[in-house]
């Protein structure tokens, strides 16, 4: 069987052979939804990098269990870190983006409001949205068995994208008239690569000439043009490849 994965508020001071609480909503699913019972095997996550790894031992109620400790894992931090930022799709592409992005294994996801993007993030409705692609990085995280989960910034301009890629070790645009193709860019190997993803009207040539500005250069993925939602997540897989993450 394979144990569930549930996000813990803090594992501070886990060690085998001690027993951590579980409760509030996550509790409330594992012994409400998914009726986990004594003995069966759990994991608990901060989604900072730190897991544990052990078995129920008691169900209190029906939204709080204890977990007996059989193992603590710590991640050590990525490198290089990969940043994707990701133009504002329509409807809940956005939210597919950010699920397959997580699976795949991106670091961070940054959510732009590029000229050509449709959908506009304002007011609640941006509030919503943002909270939207939060939750679906951390479901997602637990659901690839993640101990480090994907952080997802505020909404961020064109200006504070720009600053982002200046502060890069290797920043990209995915872009279809790139003269080079990211299978063949020079990668780090340490610090952070940002790669940018423009929206479905593509990245206008302000945006181009402001990033490169900052060191970002075009560079495209492969003969065929994928979509705003899907372009990340294939770019993040190929980068992670070839920096020897997926070693």
């Amino acid at each position: 069987m394979t144990a569930p994965v549930f996000l813990a508020d803090s594992l501070a001071g886990a060690a085998a052979g001690a027993r951590i609480a579980l409760d509030g909503p996550e509790g409330r699913h594992a012994v409400s939804v998914r009726r986990l019972r004594v003995g069966e095997p759990v994991v608990l996550t901060d989604g900072h990098g730190t897991g544990v790894y052990g078995a129920v031992a008691a169900v209190e109620g029906k939204d709080r269990l204890l977990v007996e400790v059989a193992e603590v894992r710590r991640e050590a931090a990525p490198n290089p870190r990969i940043t994707v930022v990701q133009a504002l799709p329509k409807g809940d592409r956005g939210e597919v983006a950010v699920e397959t992005m997580t699976e795949t294994g991106v670091d961070a996801v940054v959510p732009w409001a590029a000229a050509r993007c449709i959908t506009q993030w304002k007011g609640e409705r941006g509030l919503k949205a943002l909270g939207k692609w939060r939750a679906t990085a951390r479901e997602a995280g637990k659901q690839s068995r993640r101990l480090t989960f994907p952080e997802v910034t505020d909404a961020m301009t064109t200006k504070q994208v720009a600053r982002l890629l200046a502060e890069a070790s290797f920043a990209a645009v995915l872009h279809e008239e790139g003269s080079e193709p990211l299978a063949t860019a020079q990668l780090p190997h340490e610090g952070e690569i940002v790669l940018v993803v423009g929206p479905e009207g593509g990245v206008s040539p302000e945006e181009l000439a402001a990033f490169a500005e900052s060191g970002a250069r075009p560079y495209r993925l492969g003969p065929s043009v994928l979509r705003t939602s899907t372009a990340g997540t294939a770019a993040a897989a190929l980068l992670l490849g070839r920096t020897g993450r997926w070693s």
